[in-house]
Protein backbone atom coordinates (compact mmCIF):
# COMPACT_ATOMS: atom_id res chain seq x y z
CA UNK A 1 0.00 0.00 0.00
CA UNK A 2 1.44 3.55 -0.91
CA UNK A 3 1.00 6.45 0.63
CA UNK A 4 -1.61 8.32 -0.79
CA UNK A 5 -3.84 5.00 -0.68
CA UNK A 6 -3.41 4.77 2.89
CA UNK A 7 -4.14 8.30 3.32
CA UNK A 8 -7.43 8.02 1.42
CA UNK A 9 -8.66 4.74 3.54
CA UNK A 10 -7.52 6.23 6.77
CA UNK A 11 -9.41 9.87 6.27
CA UNK A 12 -12.59 7.46 4.79
CA UNK A 13 -12.32 5.42 7.51
CA UNK A 14 -11.90 7.90 10.45
CA UNK A 15 -13.99 10.53 9.55
CA UNK A 16 -16.95 9.15 11.02
CA UNK A 17 -15.96 9.00 14.46
CA UNK A 18 -14.78 12.81 13.87
CA UNK A 19 -18.39 13.47 13.13
CA UNK A 20 -20.46 10.92 15.59
CA UNK A 21 -22.54 12.98 18.16
CA UNK A 22 -20.64 11.43 21.28
CA UNK A 23 -19.87 13.15 24.94
CA UNK A 24 -16.99 15.26 23.01
CA UNK A 25 -19.43 16.28 20.64
CA UNK A 26 -21.81 17.84 23.50
CA UNK A 27 -19.02 19.17 25.81
CA UNK A 28 -18.01 20.78 22.62
CA UNK A 29 -21.15 22.42 21.59
CA UNK A 30 -21.83 23.39 25.68
CA UNK A 31 -18.73 25.49 25.96
CA UNK A 32 -18.55 26.59 22.51
CA UNK A 33 -21.57 28.54 22.80
CA UNK A 34 -19.58 30.37 25.78
CA UNK A 35 -15.64 30.25 24.72
CA UNK A 36 -16.41 29.82 21.01
CA UNK A 37 -13.46 28.45 18.74
CA UNK A 38 -10.76 28.09 21.82
CA UNK A 39 -13.12 25.64 23.47
CA UNK A 40 -12.74 23.26 20.64
CA UNK A 41 -9.26 23.94 20.14
CA UNK A 42 -8.73 22.96 23.93
CA UNK A 43 -10.76 19.42 23.36
CA UNK A 44 -8.86 18.86 20.22
CA UNK A 45 -5.36 18.87 22.24
CA UNK A 46 -6.50 17.10 25.37
CA UNK A 47 -8.05 14.46 23.04
CA UNK A 48 -5.11 14.19 20.98
CA UNK A 49 -2.70 13.27 24.13
CA UNK A 50 -4.51 10.76 25.07
CA UNK A 51 -5.41 9.10 21.45
CA UNK A 52 -1.31 9.64 20.23
CA UNK A 53 -0.35 7.79 23.53
CA UNK A 54 -3.03 5.13 22.83
CA UNK A 55 -2.47 4.26 19.03
CA UNK A 56 1.83 4.37 19.93
CA UNK A 57 0.92 1.90 23.09
CA UNK A 58 -0.72 -0.29 20.36
CA UNK A 59 1.57 0.02 17.60
CA UNK A 60 4.41 -1.19 20.11
CA UNK A 61 2.34 -4.38 21.04
CA UNK A 62 1.22 -5.11 17.32
CA UNK A 63 4.84 -4.64 15.78
CA UNK A 64 6.19 -8.04 16.61
CA UNK A 65 3.65 -9.78 15.45
CA UNK A 66 2.42 -7.57 12.90
CA UNK A 67 3.70 -10.21 10.05
CA UNK A 68 1.53 -13.28 11.90
CA UNK A 69 -1.42 -14.43 9.21
CA UNK A 70 -3.45 -15.17 12.29
CA UNK A 71 -2.94 -11.81 13.59
CA UNK A 72 -3.94 -10.60 10.86
CA UNK A 73 -7.01 -12.46 10.37
CA UNK A 74 -8.09 -11.88 13.79
CA UNK A 75 -7.56 -8.21 13.38
CA UNK A 76 -9.10 -7.61 10.04
CA UNK A 77 -12.31 -9.61 10.61
CA UNK A 78 -13.14 -8.53 14.10
CA UNK A 79 -12.33 -5.01 13.08
CA UNK A 80 -14.45 -5.20 9.43
CA UNK A 81 -17.20 -6.33 11.99
CA UNK A 82 -16.79 -3.18 14.23
CA UNK A 83 -16.81 -0.98 11.10
CA UNK A 84 -20.11 -2.67 9.65
CA UNK A 85 -21.48 -2.34 13.47
CA UNK A 86 -20.66 1.07 13.17
CA UNK A 87 -21.60 2.55 10.44
CA UNK A 88 -24.91 0.33 10.35
CA UNK A 89 -25.82 2.31 13.66
CA UNK A 90 -24.57 5.24 12.26
CA UNK A 91 -27.47 5.36 9.48
CA UNK A 92 -30.24 4.41 11.78
CA UNK A 93 -29.17 6.90 14.05
CA UNK A 94 -29.17 9.56 11.18
CA UNK A 95 -33.28 8.38 10.62
CA UNK A 96 -34.72 7.47 13.94
CA UNK A 97 -32.56 9.80 16.85
CA UNK A 98 -35.24 12.15 17.83
CA UNK A 99 -33.18 15.47 17.51
CA UNK A 100 -33.78 16.80 21.00
CA UNK A 101 -31.31 13.77 22.01
CA UNK A 102 -28.72 15.23 19.14
CA UNK A 103 -29.18 18.82 20.62
CA UNK A 104 -28.83 17.84 24.13
CA UNK A 105 -25.61 19.71 26.05
CA UNK A 106 -23.57 18.16 29.31
CA UNK A 107 -23.64 21.13 32.26
CA UNK A 108 -20.58 23.39 31.65
CA UNK A 109 -17.58 23.23 33.40
CA UNK A 110 -14.04 25.28 33.82
CA UNK A 111 -11.29 22.85 32.95
CA UNK A 112 -11.66 22.35 28.98
CA UNK A 113 -8.59 20.40 29.46
CA UNK A 114 -9.24 17.73 31.85
CA UNK A 115 -12.98 18.06 30.41
CA UNK A 116 -11.41 16.57 27.49
CA UNK A 117 -9.13 14.19 29.20
CA UNK A 118 -12.17 12.85 30.75
CA UNK A 119 -14.39 12.12 27.57
CA UNK A 120 -11.81 10.98 25.56
CA UNK A 121 -10.21 8.20 28.21
CA UNK A 122 -13.67 7.41 29.21
CA UNK A 123 -15.37 7.03 25.98
CA UNK A 124 -16.19 3.04 25.50
CA UNK A 125 -16.69 4.08 21.88
CA UNK A 126 -12.94 5.68 21.94
CA UNK A 127 -11.65 2.67 23.23
CA UNK A 128 -13.38 -0.45 21.16
CA UNK A 129 -13.06 1.80 17.93
CA UNK A 130 -8.95 1.53 17.90
CA UNK A 131 -8.66 -1.85 19.47
CA UNK A 132 -10.87 -2.93 16.52
CA UNK A 133 -11.50 -1.35 13.22
CA UNK A 134 -8.41 1.48 14.10
CA UNK A 135 -5.98 -1.68 15.18
CA UNK A 136 -6.53 -3.00 11.28
CA UNK A 137 -5.13 0.68 10.15
CA UNK A 138 -2.07 0.26 13.15
CA UNK A 139 -1.29 -2.85 11.38
CA UNK A 140 -1.37 -1.30 7.62
CA UNK A 141 0.75 1.50 8.61
CA UNK A 142 3.09 -0.90 10.14
CA UNK A 143 3.49 -2.78 7.05
CA UNK A 144 3.92 0.41 5.26
CA UNK A 145 6.41 1.94 7.13
CA UNK A 146 6.88 0.30 10.59
CA UNK A 147 6.16 3.16 13.44
CA UNK A 148 7.15 6.09 11.03
CA UNK A 149 3.69 4.43 8.90
CA UNK A 150 1.97 4.78 12.47
CA UNK A 151 2.62 8.35 12.76
CA UNK A 152 2.07 9.43 9.32
CA UNK A 153 -1.28 7.30 9.73
CA UNK A 154 -2.04 9.65 12.67
CA UNK A 155 -1.19 12.65 11.13
CA UNK A 156 -3.71 11.86 8.51
CA UNK A 157 -6.51 10.95 11.23
CA UNK A 158 -6.42 13.63 13.99
CA UNK A 159 -6.17 16.57 11.48
CA UNK A 160 -10.10 15.46 11.28
CA UNK A 161 -10.66 16.30 15.03
CA UNK A 162 -9.03 19.72 15.28
CA UNK A 163 -11.06 21.02 12.28
CA UNK A 164 -14.32 19.44 13.46
CA UNK A 165 -14.30 20.50 16.78
CA UNK A 166 -13.31 23.47 16.43
CA UNK A 167 -15.73 24.21 13.63
CA UNK A 168 -18.33 23.30 15.65
CA UNK A 169 -17.48 25.35 18.89
CA UNK A 170 -16.97 28.30 16.43
CA UNK A 171 -20.67 27.50 15.37
CA UNK A 172 -22.24 27.18 18.69
CA UNK A 173 -20.66 30.72 19.08
CA UNK A 174 -22.71 32.21 16.57
CA UNK A 175 -25.63 30.28 17.28
CA UNK A 176 -25.60 27.79 14.28
CA UNK A 177 -27.50 24.18 15.20
CA UNK A 178 -24.39 22.17 13.50
CA UNK A 179 -26.37 18.69 14.24
CA UNK A 180 -29.66 19.87 13.10
CA UNK A 181 -28.10 20.63 9.19
CA UNK A 182 -29.25 18.54 6.60
CA UNK A 183 -25.87 18.42 5.19
CA UNK A 184 -24.37 17.16 8.36
CA UNK A 185 -27.12 14.11 8.35
CA UNK A 186 -26.27 13.38 4.61
CA UNK A 187 -22.48 12.92 5.68
CA UNK A 188 -23.43 10.79 8.78
CA UNK A 189 -25.54 8.26 6.33
CA UNK A 190 -22.53 8.53 3.24
CA UNK A 191 -19.98 7.60 5.43
CA UNK A 192 -21.96 5.19 7.30
CA UNK A 193 -21.90 3.57 3.63
CA UNK A 194 -18.48 3.87 3.87
CA UNK A 195 -17.85 2.36 6.72
CA UNK A 196 -19.63 -0.74 5.99
CA UNK A 197 -17.87 -1.23 2.44
CA UNK A 198 -14.18 -0.89 4.52
CA UNK A 199 -15.57 -3.49 7.13
CA UNK A 200 -16.21 -5.98 3.75
CA UNK A 201 -12.90 -5.08 2.55
CA UNK A 202 -11.16 -5.61 5.69
CA UNK A 203 -12.96 -8.77 5.94
CA UNK A 204 -11.98 -9.87 3.03
CA UNK A 205 -8.59 -8.63 3.10
CA UNK A 206 -7.45 -10.05 6.28
CA UNK A 207 -8.27 -13.53 4.35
Amino acid sequence: MDAITLAVTVVLVTVSGALAPGPLFFADISHGARSGARSGLAFAGAHTVIEFALVMLLAGGLLSVASEPAVRSVIGTVGGVVLMAFGGAQIYETFFRKSTEVQAAPTPTKNLILIGFALTGLNPYFIVWWLTAGANLILLSLEFASLLGVVFMYVCHVWMDYAWLVGVAHFAKVGSNVAGFQWYKILRVLFGAVLIYFGLSFIVGSF
